[in-house]
């Protein structure tokens, strides 16, 4: 399907992501109670924003998805964020995200790329070259811990 772009977000689309952020979390009945109850839970910092950390996919201007790349203290990046509307799942937009997220932290000088990943994601992100490592805690219990060596290829 993927015809889309990549491309930097903007400051004027922080509520949009926050919406799509809202529509993708929302598909699965483990935290949806969770959720509900704390809204503040689903936000696109903007500072991360501004810094150009969050980047999107759009399909003739519609975004499709979004991914925010962190960077950590230790000199690893995270995947912070990955998210891709419901009806388009499935249909490449969160590995092609996934592989931007993968050039951004190899740019940075990144060796790892690491994510706290939806058990129900598990799957997707090892498709995508992401090795489980363990459990991490979460506000909502308990989420995988994966990553992803960057040495050049």
């Amino acid at each position: 399907m993927d015809d889309g772009r990549l491309r930097p977000a903007r400051m004027d689309e922080a509520a949009a992501l926050e919406d799509l952020m809202r529509e993708a979390s929302m598909i699965w009945d483990d935290h949806r109670e969770d959720l509900l109850a704390h809204p503040d839970a689903i936000e696109v910092p903007r500072a991360d924003l501004r810094a150009g950390r969050v980047r999107v996919h759009e399909v003739d201007g519609t975004v499709t998805g979004f991914a925010t790349v962190l960077p950590l203290p230790d000199g690893t990046a995270e995947l912070d964020a990955l998210f891709v509307r419901p009806a388009l799942m499935r249909h490449g937009i969160g590995a092609r995200l996934v592989e931007d997220a993968v050039r951004a932290a190899r740019a940075a000088g990144a060796p790892l790329l690491v994510v706290t990943a939806n058990p129900r994601a598990e799957a997707f992100y090892a498709r995508c070259g992401f090795r489980t490592v363990g459990e991490a805690p979460t506000r909502f219990g308990p989420a995988i811990r994966m990553y992803r060596d960057l040495a050049p290829l």
